[in-house]
């Protein structure tokens, strides 16, 4: 394994799931100083007695982010969730312009697989957009091109399971789901240990495509569950149906429209390469998470 470089190292988003799980590998690792960057800082007081130190700042305020990259070396921007258009570019414009005031000499930034003007993801020129900015400060990066979350797999995948039917609007396209877990060890890595710049694809071990999920739910619950293809409107109008506001569910059938376009069939040894462990396969996540798939559904 490569050496530590040298901090503080910066984690941003420090509160939400990846960035928790980002902190928790670096200090098992015994990285440090850690700064933890959050809207909601009381969110870490739990990670005050292991030296995290936690600052409050968010993206959309410029103002925030001076005194929270203060003194950081290595910086790790995890992609902001705002899905209205212009708003997480501009948040991340904030932030990079911050990192180059504050002399941060590396970038960590979690991207998206294929983020080229093609791909029919809404958001995905966000990421395209961001990657060009970050090249063109003076520090150097990794962007990390995270593939789909096999975790969103659970949402769905115990729905599938009461219905007795798996749909998508994927085809036969494929996707190299990748598990948020893998993400957070690929992130704290880069952040640690790389010193070049480079773009990676952070995938699981092998692409899989939603006829062989469906196969997968069928060993998990123990009946026959069938992959169902569907036209891309019927999944939005039946997201729609659910309750989803029909701006998100055209946001979640792109990933679908994406997949049958094979925008997300990648499957790399970037992941192993980085962190010295391949990924964690679709079919042992969700094996291993056989009880969230069968729980019952929340009303």
């Amino acid at each position: 394994m490569t050496s530590i470089q040298n901090g503080p190292f910066i984690v941003t988003g420090a509160s939400g799931q990846l960035g928790r799980q980002v902190i928790a590998n670096m200090l098992e690792a015994g990285a440090g100083p850690i700064i933890a960057v959050t809207r909601s800082p009381e969110k870490l007081a739990d990670l005050a007695d292991k030296g995290v130190e936690a600052r409050k700042a968010d993206f959309n305020d410029p103002a925030s982010l001076a005194s929270a990259f203060a003194g950081g070396k290595r910086l790790l921007i995890i992609s902001t969730d705002d899905l209205e258009p212009g708003k997480r570019l501009a948040a991340h414009s904030n932030a990079i312009t911050a990192a180059s005031k504050e002399g941060i000499n590396h970038i960590v930034y979690t991207s998206l697989t294929s983020p080229v003007e093609e791909s029919p993801i809404t958001f995905s020129g966000d990421h395209r957009d961001t990657e060009a900015m970050i090249k063109a400060t003076s520090a150097t990066y990794t962007i990390l091109r995270n593939n789909l979350y096999t975790d969103l797999v659970l949402m769905g995948g115990g729905q599938s399971i009461g219905m007795g039917q798996h749909f998508a609007a994927a085809a036969s396209g494929k996707t190299g789901y990748v598990t948020r877990a893998d993400c957070a060890r690929a992130a704290a890595a880069a952040l640690m240990q790389e010193s070049g710049s480079s773009v990676l694809d952070i995938t699981g071990p092998a692409v899989v495509g939603q006829d062989e999920i469906a196969a997968i739910l069928s060993e998990v619950s123990g009946k026959e569950i069938p992959y169902i293809p569907i036209p891309t409107e019927d999944l939005v109008q039946a997201m729609i149906g659910a309750g989803m506001p029909e701006f998100m569910a055209r946001v979640f059938a792109s990933f679908d429209t994406a997949m049958a376009e094979n925008y997300l069939d990648v499957a790399t040894g970037d992941l192993e390469k980085l962190t010295g462990q391949a990924g964690q396969s679709a079919r042992d996540f969700l094996i291993a998470n056989k009880a969230a798939l069968l729980a019952p559904p929340q009303h």
